[in-house]
């Protein structure tokens, strides 16, 4: 925003509130401030790459009207391992590692996170030059008129939970083959 604010001749905040304000309500901005201290993503790199770490991000839904986590995953994709300018770009297999075995792993679900016979075919086929995300979006469709806000993804080819094809070439099949994992299942 403030190199747009600068080649603008205004200043950021004036700039800033111009933006939001602008369009039909539709826009968003962040101001990031952890992990961005230095003015670079040079922390979350090292955490990245420190075996000991494990990515996710999700608050169970309890800011849907104020952020849209689920598309972490695309973007550690786009950013980290295609797009990342300043610094060095991580490995895919660094990433995927990340996303599916280590999570598996620290929440004890041995039954996926890699494929192997006997596992669960949770399967996700991508082209990672044509991963992208879309615009952010306030949807109004939750109980009691709520609001939350979503953002599409493309680059997706198919996607397998449990081995049925719940979406192909960025469309849902329709399919429902998941289910809800209870903490009892942890355990087994």
């Amino acid at each position: 925003m403030g190199a747009l604010a600068a080649a603008a001749g205004q200043d950021i905040a004036e700039y800033t509130y111009d933006y939001l304000t602008g369009g039909d309500g539709d826009r968003f901005a962040i101001l990031l401030g952890a992990n961005f201290a230095d003015g670079t993503f040079s922390v979350i790199e090292e955490m990245l790459q420190h075996p000991h770490t494990t990515i996710g991000l999700s608050d169970a839904g309890a800011h849907v009207n104020l952020i849209f986590d689920a598309v972490a995953p695309t973007y550690q994709l786009t950013h980290w391992v295609r797009d990342r300018s300043r610094g060095p770009r991580l490995p895919i297999e660094l990433i995927v590692h990340k996303q599916t075995q280590r999570n598996a792993e620290l929440f004890g679900l041995h039954d996926r996170g890699s494929l192997e016979v006997g596992k669960r075919a949770d399967l996700n086929l991508f082209d990672l030059q044509r991963l992208q995300l879309g615009r952010l979006e306030v949807h109004d469709d939750l109980p009691a008129g709520g609001s939350r806000i979503l953002q599409s993804a493309k680059g997706y080819l198919n996607t397998f939970v449990a081995g049925v094809k719940t979406r192909q070439n960025d469309q849902d099949t329709g399919a429902r083959p998941g289910r809800v994992i209870r903490g009892t299942a942890l355990s087994a």
